[in-house]
């Protein structure tokens, strides 16, 4: 055997050193022609390495206790929604994505992009975390700090980057089937295909349950109800060659998303139609040009936790988003990777909602609020190798304007109750960011940044206000843009092939930061805070020995609010939902392929609802258990646990009345294809 392969290997040695038959060179030119999209946008840049990076893999995004993506980013050192609650008990609009301990509010400072396109909704800044397939992605990639390439104006603490699957990565059909014990359901599939040279991807997702009852048992009344909810949502990808060089991505969604919080009628919905248009060239000169658009809706009603009846209905708030980006790369040297572009956002809504009386149930008031927030945004990048040291640098110039806001309230009579028509405003702004990475030996980089970031208020911010019984919050037109300053220095060391550690140290200043600052008991207002500083560590460890796999993250920030003149009490204090301490753990063992048994341990520690410090939601410790046992070549069986500790997760806290996150579950199903 040993001797038959050894003249094989010799054989095919001495055939390539003569000419090549006719045959063979038709072969090998049908190789070179040979045309192979991906789906992905330009190759990242070199730059990446300078920056605090973590990137999650397929396996990990389809193995989480939940399901959910919310819960995938758990794993990730510094990530925090605006509370502890997932996307199926939260309230759509507080679903905000930060990083960092950069919280506050509801809105995302984290610039959250699928396959490039930003999917923040446009009227309130959330993140539509439902409209998202975990099941479709193929990777995840997390970078901290400010933002200056493309809309970068959006990246204050930095960019969340989820890229779909291909159709060679995933198989022909592919479905998933689960029930928990609640006797709630979560279906989903996807068809892959190629398409010529290209490829074709139509995906649906449903999620539906009674849900859990949010309020404690010696909070419940009559008419306490279950976080119900009944989500769906359906997408369409297909991507093909133009040229051999230049590929087009095109994306369509739709979804919606129902939810029903702490008493009956309390029902919320958020829908949308999503779609973009992609062109990549990878030629000499490469490029990346996209446009996208949004159709959005979000109703909610507010059921009084008094005398549990209707007091606002927020029957309607459309709003559109569209923009675009063209970035172009310049074949300048090998050294020098140059990135030039332009970018370009655009958000307008209104608000449509009337307040009841509480005691008649008659109206009392009609409301209106909305207007136009845009940008445009210049950037250039440079990466240069200059042999194991890269260095970086990109600079932004942004045009923002604010126009078109108003506020408006009527009574039942038509007569003008209050009015608010803010003046229309633009501004220039500059932001920068620079880096460099050292490859000071085979197992050791170290890398330092500096950089600054944007973030405009979102409509919501300054024209909605809200109330959370008996707390009412009022908008504020005057609102200024976010500004954030930050630096940053870390090492990656892999002192062996199965051990990496990432270790990043990092200050970050937040000034004009958008809070939801007390003036009385009951009542609050969104206002600039003079900064939020955070200074902090954040640790990554992952190891992989055989068929065992350890993943670990940890995030210890002391972060505070700067205050002076009118918050001068709040000077001192830390900034509302924000936990010093967060901490993930997974093991995972992998035996045979299709086979896969983990566990996911998190710590996140006690932090204050509001900004005066007076109520505290309690630190809280979750397990979750993900296993898959292969029955067939293609079908698999599920068994998912979520909270296996059953811990109390206090998600908030007002006037005594207080929230939970989701209790103890276990899902068992089916799943195919994968």
């Amino acid at each position: 055997m040993t001797n038959r392969y050894s003249f094989a290997v010799s054989a095919i040695a001495l055939c390539g050193s003569v000419p090549l038959s006719a045959q063979d060179a038709d072969d090998e030119d049908a190789r070179d022609n040979e045309i192979v999209v991906t789906g992905e946008g330009l190759q990242q840049a070199p730059s990446v390495g300078a920056y605090s990076i973590t990137e999650i893999d397929r396996e990990a995004i389809v193995s989480s206790g939940s399901g959910r993506i919310e819960d995938v980013l758990e794993n990730v050192a510094g990530f925090q929604q605006f509370r502890r609650s997932d996307s199926r008990s939260a309230n759509p609009s507080a679903q905000g994505a930060t990083l960092r301990a950069l919280g506050g509010n509801a809105t995302s400072r984290a610039l959250v992009l699928l396959d490039g396109v930003p999917i923040s909704d446009p009227f309130f800044g959330y993140i539509p975390f439902n409209a998202i397939a975990p099941e479709t992605l193929g990777n995840i990639r997390v970078t901290r700090g400010g933002g200056a390439g493309p809309f970068g104006a959006g990246a204050l603490a930095g960019t969340i980057e989820l890229e779909s699957a291909d159709a060679r990565t995933l198989s022909p059909v592919t479905g998933s089937l689960l029930i928990n014990d609640r006797e709630e359901t979560e279906a989903s599939g996807a068809i892959a295909s190629t398409l010529g040279a290209g490829f074709g991807v139509i995906s649906g997702r449903w999620d539906r349950g009674q849900g859990f009852f949010t309020a404690p048992e010696g909070q419940r009344v009559p008419a306490s109800a279950r976080a119900a909810f009944d989500s769906w949502q359906v997408g369409l990808r297909a991507v093909a060659p133009l040229t051999s060089n230049i590929e087009l991505q095109a994306r369509g969604s739709v979804f919606e998303d129902a939810r029903t919080l702490r008493f009956e009628g309390a029902d919320s919905k958020i829908e949308g139609q999503d779609a973009s248009i992609r062109f990549v060239g990878r030629g000499e000169w490469e490029f990346d040009a996209l446009a996208y658009v949004q159709a959005r809706n979000f109703s909610n009603v507010i059921i009084s936790s008094t005398r549990f009846v209707k007091v606002l209905d927020q029957r309607n708030t459309p709003s559109t988003g569209l923009g675009g980006k063209i970035e172009v790369r310049p074949p300048i040297s090998e050294a020098h990777t140059v990135r030039i572009g332009v970018d370009y956002r655009k958000s307008d809504g209104e608000l449509q909602e009337e307040a009841f009386s509480a005691f008649t149930g008659n109206l009392r008031e009609r409301r209106r609020a909305g207007g136009t927030n845009s940008n445009l945004g210049f950037f250039v990048e440079d990466d240069w190798q200059i042999g194991p040291l890269l260095l970086t640098g990109g600079f932004r110039a942004d045009y923002t304007n604010i126009v078109d806001g108003f506020f408006r309230a009527v009574d039942a009579g038509g007569a003008l109750v209050s009015e608010t028509i803010a003046p229309d405003r633009s501004d220039w702004s500059v932001s920068w960011r620079a880096g460099a990475l050292l490859y000071a030996s085979r197992k050791l980089d170290i890398r330092a940044a500096a950089y600054t970031g944007l973030r405009l208020p979102t409509l919501n911010e300054l024209y909605r206000p809200f109330v959370v019984f008996p707390i009412v919050t009022q908008a504020n037109a005057a609102l200024e843009n976010e500004r954030l300053k930050g630096f940053e220095i870390g090492a990656t060391w892999q002192p062996a092939d199965p051990v990496v550690l990432s270790l990043t140290a990092f200050d970050n200043r937040v000034e004009n930061a958008i809070a939801n600052v007390t003036l009385q008991p009951n009542l609050r207002q969104r206002q600039n805070l003079p900064a939020i500083d955070a200074q902090g560590l954040e640790a990554t460890l992952a190891m992989k020995f055989g068929q065992i796999s350890f993943d670990g993250s940890l995030a210890y920030t002391d972060a505070t609010i700067d205050g002076e003149g009118a918050s001068i009490a709040l000077n001192g204090n830390r900034p509302p939902q924000t936990p010093d301490f967060a901490a993930s753990a997974t093991v995972a063992w992998e035996p045979s392929d299709g086979w896969r048994l983990s566990g996911t341990l998190r710590h996140v520690s006690g932090q204050f609802e509001d900004d005066q410090e007076t109520a505290i939601l309690p630190a809280a410790t979750t397990l979750d258990l993900f296993a898959q046992a292969r029955l067939t070549d293609k079908v698999s069986v599920i068994v998912r646990g979520e909270n296996l500790l059953d811990e109390e997760i206090v998600t908030r806290s007002s006037g005594g009345a207080i929230d939970l996150g989701a209790p103890r579950t276990v899902w068992l199903g089916l799943r195919f294809g994968y």
